[in-house]
């Protein structure tokens, strides 16, 4: 009878453990690719579990989609473009959705094209024809680019196509450069018979578009009332990173088992891009992983008002809270 009630003891004991375990649902900003790999590693390894949550991950269809997603309470948190969510935030009406970390230290914003095409610096452009999907990320970078690069916009021509197709396009000569995230594109074109030294690559930041690039974002509903769960996100998420940038070829199988028709070279190359240019830059190398330079972050709002017409300009403190972040310690890259 000791026993049994024992037996009993426990299982209520582990049913009540399991009950604890809130959910997250976690939208990403893309498919099931190698730069995601972080956020499956944190799942396989327990750290959003052991921060008493249990995390699903949805793919999305754009970095700019996820605000959306997490503003109407489908989603708790998301992956999206910090720049698009400084203009959702320009409307009052909006809800006060906010970046708690940040990923992408260096944004991935680029313009893709061909060596054949003889574009090797932006002004290049002009006379060409550039295909970018609308909902695209980096072509909504596009007026900064131009203004910084003093490129006649007039004389570039912007079709307007799809996703799937961008890199095909390119590829086939039906466009002479694309707009979209480097790595992905880079790997893309690849995929579709380019030699890698026949691909050339202008990221924006390296072209006057000094930006930051994507977040985690949170539901302001749940940032009041969960704050433990946005902590503790944040918290299992820098370790998922922290592990991946340790051992990528370790932390890619992580991917391939949510994609298993994917080609695991090629998500793991994608990865190690990411990790290299977007991920670990020398400012997380220095100050750690999720944080961001409040004053880098005013200039770069500064720098979207040059070609968004504010009406309600935000302060980067309602775009970014870093309350939600863990001591530095915690969060440097080792």
């Amino acid at each position: 009878m000791r026993l049994a009630a024992f037996i009993a003891a426990v299982l209520v004991s582990g049913a009540a453990l399991a009950q604890k375990q809130t959910p997250i649902r976690f939208a990403l900003d893309w498919r099931f690719e190698g730069p995601a790999a972080p956020f499956f590693v944190a799942i396989d390894k327990g750290y959003y579990k052991a921060e008493g949550l249990e995390v699903s991950i949805d793919p999305g269809a754009g970095s700019v989609e996820g605000i959306n997603r997490v503003a109407s309470g489908a989603y708790e948190v998301g992956f999206a473009d910090i720049n698009s969510l400084v203009k959702y935030r320009d409307n009052p009406r909006n809800l006060p959705v906010k970046a708690v970390m940040m990923v992408y230290d260096t944004p991935a914003f680029s313009i893709v094209s061909l060596k054949k095409n003889g574009i090797a610096k932006p002004k290049d452009l002009e006379g060409k024809v550039l295909g970018a999907p609308a909902a695209d990320g980096a072509y909504a970078q596009w007026p900064i680019f131009v203004q910084a690069n003093k490129i006649d916009a007039a004389k570039v021509k912007i079709e307007n196509i799809g996703f799937p197709v961008r890199e095909p396009m390119l590829a086939q000569g039906k466009v002479d450069a694309i707009a979209g995230f480097w790595f992905s594109s880079y790997m893309n074109l690849k995929a579709n018979g380019v030699a890698g030294n026949d691909i050339v690559v202008l990221l924006m930041k390296d072209h006057g578009v000094d930006l930051y690039g994507n977040v985690i974002i949170a539901n302001p509903d749940v940032m009041r009332h969960s704050p433990k769960a946005i902590a503790g996100f944040v918290k299992a998420t820098i370790r998922g990173i922290q592990d991946t940038a340790a051992n990528p070829e370790a932390a890619i199988d992580s991917l391939m088992k949510r994609n298993p028709i994917a080609k695991r070279e090629v998500e793991l190359e994608r990865l190690k891009l990411s990790l290299e240019k977007n991920f670990i830059t020398p400012d997380v190398k220095k100050n750690g992983l999720g944080a961001v330079d409040m004053k880098r972050l005013e200039r770069s709002i500064d720098q979207i008002g040059l070609t968004f017409q504010y009406t309600n300009k935000p302060k980067a403190a309602d775009i970014f809270t870093a309350q939600y972040l863990p001591a530095k310690e915690q969060r440097l890259v080792k």
